[in-house]
């Protein structure tokens, strides 16, 4: 079983990533389930605005879009900023659109049996609210979202230090992402034993 991480962050490489480190909680744990892990920098690469799976000469989300379809599980991992996603998140669930229109050799949306999970970090509040469009946008797609799919941290409201600078919060978000883990990973093995169908037409 593969997954892939795709870590929203604003930062280029080689500028440290809060988000990163709290993935590298859940990509351990998924590690200690046997899963292969993948992970992109989204904002290293030239994705280009749009809603199709190749905007042409020079776009890099093509490579990422092979990569989401090697993977049965996805995770978006994004900071908060003015209480939402960050803007490389929305243009990588922008691009992640196109897959509305894909099929495999079954009729089935290429989304479909496949799980999604949401990880967020900043030192400001509205995790939960970056979950909720993430997740929701997700689904739309036609990902599967487990129970429990996410993992959080913040030390809000208001501005405050970043994940990195301040232990307080650390074990409940591990716990949490170690939980995410084992919810994605369990859910992914549910949909590979019995596949959900293509739509009724």
């Amino acid at each position: 079983m593969r997954a892939l991480v795709i870590n929203c962050t604003l930062k280029p490489s080689p500028q440290t990533s809060n988000t990163e480190a709290l993935a590298d909680i859940v990509i351990s744990a998924l590690k200690g389930h046997s899963v292969e892990v993948d992970t992109v920098r989204a904002v290293d690469l030239n994705i280009r605005p749009g809603v199709e799976t190749d905007m042409g000469e020079g776009d890099e989300w093509p490579a990422v879009h092979e990569k989401v379809l090697s993977s049965e599980i996805l995770i978006i991992a994004s900071p908060t900023w003015l209480g939402r996603p960050s803007s490389v998140a929305q243009r990588v669930l922008e691009r992640l659109d196109a897959m509305l229109s894909e099929t495999d050799h079954d009729d089935r949306p290429v989304a479909y049996n496949r799980v999604a999970g949401v990880l967020v970090t900043g030192n400001e509040d509205g995790a939960h609210h970056v979950i909720g469009e993430i997740s929701g946008a997700l689904a739309d797609i036609g990902f599967t979202i487990p129970g429990q799919a996410w993992t959080y941290w913040h030390l809000g409201p208001g501005p405050g230090p970043d994940y990195l600078d301040d232990d307080r919060g650390h074990e409940w978000a591990a716990s949490t992402g170690r939980a995410m883990a084992s919810n994605l990973v369990h859910a992914a093995r549910a949909l590979a034993e019995n596949p959900l169908p293509a739509p009724p037409s």
